[in-house]
């Protein structure tokens, strides 16, 4: 694949730079813009962020040719900056617009340019004009090898919004996945068993997400040891064998039902604020986002059953089933969504969710 860069002129009248042949990635093929033309996605990585735009594929020899005359790079070139008329572009290059409107019709029967819009000018209709890519290349069709395709999960306009804050400029994650202790702890004294819930939980997330520079999971006992609260915080666990899920339990829109005892406290399932219905199945559980009571703007996102099974229901439920968890997430405020898990092929273990609220 040879990719022909457009490169774009600061100044009107300065010399146009020559073109570069670079290789890229070429990911995926979008959709055929006409007889002559392909439409793919170039990805380019420079070892912090990827990056993607449009690539236009030139099948036609002859038309290739139409665009690579000095005159229609140049204006192919300053296009690529703004949508232009032949007569202003004609009096930047200091040239007839005869001239200007000869290669205009050049690139357009070529199909590297359209019109993006027209607008009356002194009596006469003026049409602007832009490139159909930013990006043009040839390609022959040898010389294909099989790769692991980059996730188009990082696509998905919900699942950007979820873990927004969880992302940071370079593409990595930027917060902590909390699970709970696996010796006994807390006023339960419970021993975690779903932490390694969070293991296909972090398959998920790097999908679409870079590794941290830092180790990204912690016990709930070193977070709060170590005071990291105040951090974007992924709780894997209910408040029995999580500490922190625990303490945010009152801010929770669905919160945990905690009842004192002799014994110190019994869980009695959850309680929704909005419905007040109350949800006692092991295999229920809570998936929610709120704002970080120890630092409003940090965000944190619970993923916590009644019981361990709950929990794995809920990391099953996002994980695998995003699409019908995340369906009523609308990016603003507290979310809360209550799964019920099933175990649909009878072999004992849960494989299936259900949205219950």
């Amino acid at each position: 694949m040879l990719v022909l860069r457009l490169m774009l002129r600061k100044e009107p009248r300065s010399p146009v730079r020559p073109i570069t042949i670079t290789r890229f990635l070429i990911i995926a093929a979008n959709y055929v813009a006409g007889e002559t033309m392909d439409k793919k996605l170039l990805l380019q990585d420079d070892g912090k962020t990827q990056k993607v735009k449009e690539i236009s594929i030139m099948r036609d020899e002859q038309k290739l040719k139409m665009i690579l005359g000095k005159l229609s790079w140049k204006i192919l070139a300053m296009l690529a900056e703004e949508e232009r008329y032949p007569l202003e572009i004609a009096r930047q290059l200091g040239v007839h617009e005869q001239k200007v409107y000869y290669h205009i019709r050049k690139l357009a029967k070529a199909g590297a340019i359209t019109v993006a819009r027209e607008e009356k000018k002194k009596g006469a209709t003026a049409k602007y004009y832009k490139p159909v890519s930013l990006a043009f290349g040839i390609e022959f069709p040898q010389g294909y090898k099989t790769m692991q395709m980059p996730s188009l999960m990082a696509a998905s306009e919900q699942i950007q919004n979820f873990f927004h804050e969880f992302i940071d400029e370079n593409g990595a994650f930027d917060g902590k996945i909390v699970v709970g202790s696996p010796t006994p702890h807390g006023p339960f004294k419970t021993s975690a068993r779903d932490g390694h819930y969070a293991a296909h939980l972090t398959f998920f997330l790097g999908q679409f997400v870079k590794m941290p520079q830092e180790f990204a999971i912690k016990l709930d006992v070193d977070v709060k040891a170590e005071k990291e609260e105040k951090n974007n915080l992924i709780l894997v666990g209910g408040p029995g064998t999580n500490l922190l899920t625990q303490e945010i339990n009152e801010f929770l829109p669905v919160r945990f039902n905690m009842q004192s005892s002799n014994q110190g406290f019994l869980l009695g399932g959850m309680v929704s604020r909005k419905t007040s219905r109350v949800y006692t199945a092991d295999v229920a559980g809570l998936i929610a986002k709120i704002a970080n009571p120890w630092d409003a703007t940090k965000r944190i996102i619970v993923l916590a059953g009644n019981k361990a099974v709950g929990t794995k229901a809920c990391v099953l439920a996002l994980a695998n089933f995003w699409k019908k968890t995340l369906q009523e997430y609308r990016g603003e405020g507290d979310f809360a969504t209550v799964i019920q898990g099933f175990d649909l092929d009878g072999d004992g273990k849960v494989d299936s969710v259900e949205v219950l609220e």
